[in-house]
């Protein structure tokens, strides 16, 4: 599938519309686990459709916060394919948006995107403040744990699961995975 768009533009695209280093360090993390899902689920020919929905998903969250999924596709207009844009609202399913995702890429994102801030919040707390070192069974324990990043939607990621046809751990297991891979990625990004 063609984005539309390619990296750079996409970039320069994000940025326009998010200023915050929080912001930005989320749309590379999860830009980095998609790329990572497209070549572990066999999707390796469309990585950076893949990669690009990653990165642009939450284009108009910081802006435009009451009008999360909603204000994107206004945004994305003209700059990258409808698939693109059918993506990024359906990241919101069910939370900011009724367009339901359908691709397995989709299920990805909206399983992920929750997850991904989860698992970063784990690893602020430990003395590494890194994935690198974190197992799954830490991010169990902060999963169980409802005060733990409370703002990180705990049915979103299980319906994201079951979206999946997955267990909750092997969603976990594979999101740490990806994370760990674009971890040194996304430090650079955000230098």
């Amino acid at each position: 599938m063609n984005p539309g768009i390619d990296r750079q533009k996409a970039v320069e695209l994000l940025k326009k519309y998010n200023k915050d280093s929080f912001h930005l360090q989320h749309a590379y993390t999860v830009e980095g686990v998609m790329r990572w899902f497209a070549n572990n689920l066999g999707f390796a020919e469309d990585e950076e459709f893949w990669a690009i929905c990653g990165l642009l998903h939450d284009i108009d969250f910081e802006l435009y916060p009451d009008q999360h999924c909603k204000k994107a596709p206004e945004l994305l207009e003209g700059q990258v394919s409808k698939e693109v844009i059918h993506a990024v609202c359906s990241h919101g399913y069910g939370i900011c948006s009724d367009v339901v995702p359908e691709h397995l890429m989709e299920k990805v994102l909206f399983a992920a995107d929750e997850l991904t801030g989860l698992i970063w919040a784990g690893a602020l707390m430990r003395p590494s403040k890194s994935v690198q070192d974190m197992e799954v069974k830490s991010i169990k324990k902060k999963f169980k744990d409802k005060k733990f990043a409370a703002g990180c939607s705990r049915d979103v990621i299980t319906k994201g699961a079951e979206m999946l046809g997955w267990q909750l751990d092997e969603l976990m297991d594979k999101t740490l995975q990806a994370m760990k891979s674009c971890e040194a990625s996304v430090a650079n990004e955000i230098k």
